[in-house]
């Protein structure tokens, strides 16, 4: 048998307090929900304690020719051919990483690597990309319509920071994920288009890599092997600058 006790209507005192509660658990869901928006937030310029800037004296041409990549300080003009990288001359394991690129034509193909092996770089000949490695894509809007525009679907791939593992490298993509189970998409369309300049900012962990595109994170994966290694500049065929290189190490 159940008992149900009638109180009546609250006190105007105490219903003014039950009221204030509501409103405050409002507000506090309200700040923690923009608390939780705000961590995938992140505009890093690579300055301050750690930061250090990486130009031509920290890189080593791979495949390419004295023409591929030309430095005018912090700006490097890459021409795209031979098709290959140009990698750092240090090996990274935890790092922070900020880049900024533009292409220069439409339908432009380029990137960076992460944690690219030595033996995916020794000898590799022109026009050959590496076999092993994390790849932060950086693909102009106009290569997704002249795919399509060849008949074909272009869903194995987006032009807003698909992060993957290339050849023999493996990583556990962060959804949403690619048909093939391989890339991780961005959660969000944030690059501009050609001839407009672009922001990277990578923090890559213990075998996790997370990338921001102009300010919001949108991609990333974990569980990558190998989870150190060198970072290469793409060039794959299609002019392109990248500007004010930045990394972090990290314990």
């Amino acid at each position: 048998m159940s008992v149900v006790y009638n109180v009546g209507p609250l006190p105007d005192v105490l219903l003014s307090e039950v009221m204030m509660l509501r409103v405050c658990l409002c507000c506090a869901l309200s700040v923690f929900a923009g608390h939780v928006a705000a961590q995938n937030k992140a505009f890093i310029d690579g300055q301050g304690p750690g930061w250090v800037a990486l130009g031509e004296d920290d890189f080593v041409r791979v495949n390419g020719d004295e023409d591929t990549l030309t430095w005018n300080g912090s700006e490097a003009l890459c021409s795209g051919t031979p098709i290959g990288v140009t990698r750092t001359k240090k090996s990274y394991k935890n790092f922070e990483l900020v880049i900024e690129w533009q292409h220069l034509k439409s339908a432009g193909n380029s990137g960076c690597f992460a944690w690219t092996p030595l033996s995916a770089l020794t000898d590799l000949p022109p026009n050959r990309l590496p076999s092993g490695g994390i790849e932060i894509q950086m693909l102009d809007h106009g290569y997704k319509e002249r795919y399509e525009k060849s008949g074909k679907k272009a869903d194995w791939f987006s032009t807003n920071g698909d992060v993957f593992a290339v050849g023999k490298s493996n990583m556990k993509p962060f959804p949403p994920i690619s048909p093939n189970g391989r890339r991780s998409f961005p959660t969000k369309e944030l690059s501009n288009g050609f001839g407009q300049w672009n922001h990277y900012y990578v923090r890559a962990i213990n075998g996790e890599i997370r990338l921001w595109v102009n300010g919001e994170e949108v991609s990333g994966g974990n569980e990558c092997d190998p989870s150190d290694g060198y970072l290469c500049l793409e060039h794959e065929g299609s002019p392109i600058k990248f500007r004010n290189i930045r990394i972090r190490e990290l314990p």
